[in-house]
């Protein structure tokens, strides 16, 4: 499996909104869309493989072929397709207060994104006390922010 980083994974890189420790974002920069997953895990970082799948979860890390286009590419790249609604995706392997503990931090940071914009959206999702609440407000973050912003936040709240 080798990972690459998203659009989003690059604006972090350089503004660091995302608090990552030292051995995280070396490893983040390692994920260069030419080593695998174990290339990066055997770089002696000290990085295990459930940080690995949380910057996954957080959208930072894709795989290669489903990284949304790097910033560079701006307006040419070709939209991507609307994703399925989460509700209807099977819950795998994590309960739902996992999800939510998962989910959360991407969602506050996702509406605290938008500035004022967001401020109504970021203050519902901070309302939220459960998974169910915070998967009632996905389809409003994800007019919000756009499919692609969105991702990382559905896919912690599928659970995948």
């Amino acid at each position: 499996m080798i990972l690459v980083k998203t659009e989003a994974g690059q604006r972090v890189l350089k503004d660091r909104s995302v608090a990552l420790t030292p051995r995280q974002r070396t490893a983040f920069i390692l994920c260069d869309g030419k080593r695998s997953v174990g290339d990066v895990l055997e770089a002696g970082m000290g990085v295990s493989r459930e940080e690995i799948d949380q910057m996954i979860a957080q959208g930072l890390l894709a795989l290669v072929g489903e990284a949304s286009a790097p910033a560079a590419a701006g307006p040419a790249a070709s939209p991507a397709p609307a994703p399925a609604p989460v509700a209807a995706a099977p819950a795998v392997g994590r309960s739902d207060q996992q999800r939510y503990k998962d989910a959360y931090p991407i969602a506050t940071q996702l509406t605290g994104s938008l500035g004022l914009r967001g401020f109504r959206l970021n203050l519902s999702v901070e309302g939220t006390a459960n998974y169910e609440q915070l998967l009632e407000l996905f389809p409003k973050i994800q007019a919000a922010v756009g499919p692609d912003k969105a991702a990382g936040l559905e896919r912690a709240l599928r659970g995948a």
